[in-house]
């Protein structure tokens, strides 16, 4: 299978529109939740560019997952466009850590701006000589204004 792109959401389900009140004639439709991937180093600079988000996206999830043990404990947080987002993440198993939005993210999460929206991270390592690992981040591709319903010109 080949990597696609597609500009916009993708919408899925089997009723665009509702007609009634019952289950089958009640919109049914929602955005699908996409994925992009990282490889993190011991050795990666601090703010290092890690995705680039379409405008409007909602942030569902962001996950570290530890490949190479770190041998001392060490932090990885993130930012978007600037804007510190998330508590720092300790890292000492191999195992997936979820980052949550600290306060200043929160409302980033819910939609990333009218903008693409460039996250970055900063790894912390302290006394580690060796680990790695993968970022990854769940989102919702919305329209720039934060919505996924098609408007009355694009319906």
């Amino acid at each position: 299978m080949a990597i696609a792109t597609h500009l916009g959401p993708w919408l899925l389900g089997t009723v665009k529109n509702t007609t009634g009140t019952t289950a089958g004639t009640i919109r049914n439709t929602g955005a699908t939740v996409v994925n992009q991937t990282k490889a993190v180093t011991l050795t990666d600079a601090a703010a290092t560019q890690a995705f680039v988000l379409p405008a409007g996206s909602l942030i569902a999830g962001v996950f570290f997952y530890t490949t190479t043990v770190f041998d001392a404990a060490s932090t990885i947080t993130l930012s978007i466009n600037g804007t510190a987002s998330s508590a720092a993440v300790t890292i000492t198993t191999v195992a997936n850590a979820a980052i949550a939005p600290n306060a200043a993210g929160t409302p980033i999460f819910a939609n990333v701006g009218t903008t693409d929206a460039i996250v970055t991270y900063t790894l912390s390592v302290g006394a580690s000589t060796t680990g790695a690992g993968v970022l990854c981040v769940n989102y919702v591709v919305r329209n720039s204004d934060g919505t996924f319903q098609p408007t009355a010109f694009t319906a």
